[in-house]
């Protein structure tokens, strides 16, 4: 599996498969680049870049966890590209993905083509945002696959309505590694919590909408899961104002994120993907 080493020494890995225009996706706060196992069968025509960021899947976990952070793990990404010899790429951000990809607009614009959003603004829901820290650097309490994809299709019922349990169970590989004495681990570092927890405690916290509105001059493309308590549609409205040849969509069916395989989220990347061209 192909790896490269950062400035700081961490060895990130990712996937890089296909021909075509280069797409560069950033998984989510505690995802890796499993997150787009659904999406990269519909995208034959590109070469699907997907990165590991620090502490999370195949790649390094980070000694100083206070550098899970959106501008050190931007910075990754740049490193990546210049890796790759790559000068721009369009950026599918899922969550965590796409703060950084708006941290890249104000920091490197001119390595963005284009850029998807998928359910993630420049406002957070604070009940999404309270979830999520609910669940970050703890263990799932799950004794295998089997019994995570029960769980997983239990709690999924309001949020994504009509989700097979073959998608959950699929899901649960993507999220978490079986443990050899039984039970499941995370895929991630359990530090993501403690720089979470004081990093919102330093009041250190970057204007998302700044990074936003550095998206003016290229095109971007958002997705919101319809069920989603992360993105407000009010925030949307508001990321139109900002950005008057911005595109949108919300996904049926789904909360926080959809699996960007659905019609309507393959529809609005391929528009996107038209646009960046």
């Amino acid at each position: 599996m192909p790896k490269f080493r950062t400035s700081d020494g961490l060895a990130l890995h990712y996937e890089d498969d296909g021909e075509g225009r280069p797409v560069l996706c950033l998984a989510g706060l505690t995802r890796n680049a499993r997150d787009f196992t659904f999406l990269a069968p519909h995208m034959r025509d590109c070469r699907l870049i997907r990165l590991d960021s620090r502490g999370r899947g195949e790649s390094d976990y980070d000694p100083d966890y206070m550098n899970y952070n959106v501008i050190r793990e931007g910075h990754d990404a740049i490193e990546l590209l210049d890796h790759l010899e790559l000068d721009r790429v369009t950026v599918i951000g899922t969550s965590r993905g796409g703060l950084i990809a708006m941290a890249l607009a104000a920091s490197h614009p001119e390595r963005l083509a284009g850029v998807v959003l998928n359910d993630i603004g420049p406002v957070v829901g604070p009940a999404g945002l309270a979830r999520i820290m609910d669940y970050v650097g703890k263990e799932p309490p799950y004794t295998d696959y089997e019994d995570a994809a029960d769980g997983l299709l239990a709690a999924s019922g309001d949020e994504f309505p009509g989700v097979p349990r073959e998608r959950w169970r699929a899901q649960a590989e993507n999220m978490w590694v079986e443990k050899p004495g039984g039970g499941l681990g995370l895929r991630y570092d359990a530090n993501l919590h403690r720089a979470l927890l004081e990093q919102s405690a330093s009041g250190a916290q970057p204007d998302l909408w700044m990074f936003f509105e550095a998206l003016a001059e290229i095109p971007v493309g958002v997705l919101r899961g319809a069920n989603s308590d992360i993105l407000d549609p009010g925030t949307v409205e508001g990321m139109h104002r900002r950005h008057p040849g911005l595109i949108s969509a919300s996904v049926p069916d789904r909360g926080h994120v959809p699996f960007l395989d659905e019609p309507v989220s393959l529809d609005l990347i391929g528009r996107l993907m038209e646009r960046a061209a």
